[in-house]
């Protein structure tokens, strides 16, 4: 009986202890690092009274980007995976596809000729598998997508891609009354419908790229319908504007990976006060991929050149991060 009370004594010592050092540890999937030194550091001396690099809870906001940063981004973006998977239900209503480009090739499985155009294929595939219907209808339809598909490597569903380091992050700097956004160069309707489940980013807090809407009475019911025209591309420069104009304060720590997200940080780092600006880099080809200044998704160049002349900080994947993505 005693040696009963004794094992059930430490294994509640055992539990006690492992809670209370994952409490001390915000970070717990992060090695002990330069990069996570930093990451502390810089929120203990923004939020702590006293300190002259303190910052009031208002003006704590952080801005991340999405692809390659929250989660990943290869073989192709998964926005682009949802509109080829569109495009191809969809061919039954579009009989002139079967001969007309990009779309003839989509539908043969030849991505790399459909791809070919650049960025004006890359349109017309996303305008014919993102508008024409409302935007109640399109975000139904995004979260249909993401509780089936699965990325081909990892056989996960894609909103299982997701960082579990960067996960404890955003947990971690909302504890310490930051407000946290995306702001990605993907759809912010793509985003919207998910982000909030899977990342704790509300919708009014995800900044992205858009199409035109319009208001329309359908049935006697008021809707909004998408239209196949480009409003807003919020990348590179536009990432900036995007923030200005959604959210109207300057952030005081931004996160990327790649040369898309080089402007956000740059801008952010311009302000007054504590800042602080960090780039995934993707070096773990077993865990992940492995890609940086040649890639022709993600590249991380410039902005990694601008990381090491300023002093950012700059994530080594498969150095930094214990482990990549959550477990199922």
């Amino acid at each position: 009986m005693k040696t009963r009370i004794l094992w059930l004594f430490f294994a509640l010592l055992f539990a006690t202890s492992a809670i209370a050092a994952r409490a001390a540890d915000p970070l717990p999937s992060w090695n002990d690092t330069a990069s996570k030194r930093s990451i502390i550091a810089f929120v203990e001396k923004a939020t702590t009274p006293g300190s002259p690099d303190y910052v009031p809870p208002a003006e704590r906001i952080a801005t991340f980007d999405n692809d390659g940063t929250l989660w990943s981004e290869q073989p192709m973006y998964f926005q682009i995976v949802f509109a080829i998977d569109r495009v191809k239900a969809l061919a039954s209503q579009h009989p002139e596809w079967k001969t007309q480009e990009p779309f003839a090739s989509v539908l043969k499985g030849d991505l790399k000729t459909a791809l070919k155009g650049g960025e004006k294929a890359l349109l017309q595939i996303v305008m014919a598998s993102h508008a024409g219907m409302t935007t109640t209808e399109f975000e139904n339809i995004v979260k249909d997508w993401l509780s089936q598909a699965r990325h081909p490597k990892t056989n996960r569903l894609y909103t299982e891609m997701v960082y579990q380091p960067m996960l404890e992050l955003l947990t971690y700097l909302r504890s310490k009354f930051f407000k946290t956004y995306i702001v990605s160069g993907g759809g912010i309707e793509f985003m919207r419908p998910w982000t909030e489940a899977v990342y704790g980013i509300p919708p009014e807090q995800v900044v992205g790229s858009s199409i035109k809407t319009k208001f329309e009475m359908r049935d006697g019911k008021p809707v909004l319908v998408r239209l196949a025209e480009l409003d807003f591309i919020d990348d590179k420069e536009g990432k900036p504007v995007g923030i200005n104009a959604h959210i109207g304060r300057r952030p005081i720590a931004a996160f990327g990976n790649s040369d898309g997200d080089l402007q956000m940080l740059q801008w952010t780092m311009a302000g007054q006060g504590a800042r602080f600006a960090l780039l995934v880099h993707h070096t773990d080809g077993e865990r992940e991929w492995a890609y940086d200044r040649d890639s022709h998704i993600g590249r991380l160049d410039k902005a990694l050149d601008e990381a090491h002349a300023k002093d950012w900080t700059v994530v080594d994947m498969k150095k930094d991060w214990k482990q990549i993505y959550p477990d199922k």
